[in-house]
Parts: structure tokens; sequence; C-alpha cells
């Protein structure tokens, strides 16, 4: 089971940290990811980890967003600098065996609202 939290209402240029907290002893074995869907638009990877730390940006969040997990506290984090409206969105983490099939094998937590004010 996984549980999102850490959203809200930011401004333009704010930073916000979102948290997905997982239930279970073998979190560490699973990769990771964090999907974000706004209004109107299809559902998109924004960052992933795998259980090796390996991670993976999809461009627009380059050099703002940073995934990282805390396997000991069985939490995966999304640390989000420089925000922009458009990154406004439902957040939602998700886990799977490997980062390519997480989109369609994973599971998933529920979504956490995050809204850049411009």
């Amino acid at each position: 089971q996984l549980q999102a939290s850490g959203g809200g209402l930011v401004q333009a240029g704010g930073s916000l940290r979102l948290s997905c907290a997982a239930s279970g002893r073998t979190f560490s074995t699973y990769d990771m990811a964090w999907f974000r869907q706004a209004p109107g638009k299809e559902r998109e990877r924004v960052a992933a980890i795998s259980s090796g730390g390996t991670t993976y940006y999809t461009d627009s969040v380059k050099g703002r967003f940073t995934i990282y997990r805390d396997n000991a506290k069985n939490t995966l984090y999304l640390q989000m600098n420089s925000l922009k409206p458009e990154d406004t969105a439902v957040y939602y983490c998700a886990a799977g065996p490997s980062v390519g099939t997480i989109q369609t094998r994973g599971s998933w937590g529920q979504g956490t609202q995050v809204t850049v004010s411009s």
C-alpha cells in the first residue's frame, strides 16, 4: 500500500516535497516512480528510481526535481524546486518490479494535488 502526501498550493518559483510511504517489508526491492496528471492531459511519468538507485526524469523537470528513496523508512520522495504553473497536477506514486512496467503493472497510491500559482 502506498500513501502519498505533501502536495499543496505554492507560488511559482517555490518548492514542495512529496512523500510516499509504503507498507510492507519489500520496499527496497521495488522500482518506484512519480507520475502526474493535469486536467485534460494524459498521465505522465515525472521521475523514477530503480531499486539500485538509478534515477530517471522527464525533460521538463530535469534540474528542478529530485527523486530519492529512504529504504530504512520505506519512503519515496520527490523534491520539487523552481515550480512552474505547468507543474500543476495531481501527483501519484507507484511501485513495480521494473521502471519500464510500473505504469501498466505497478501498484498505485492515491494522488496528492500540487497547484502552482503564477
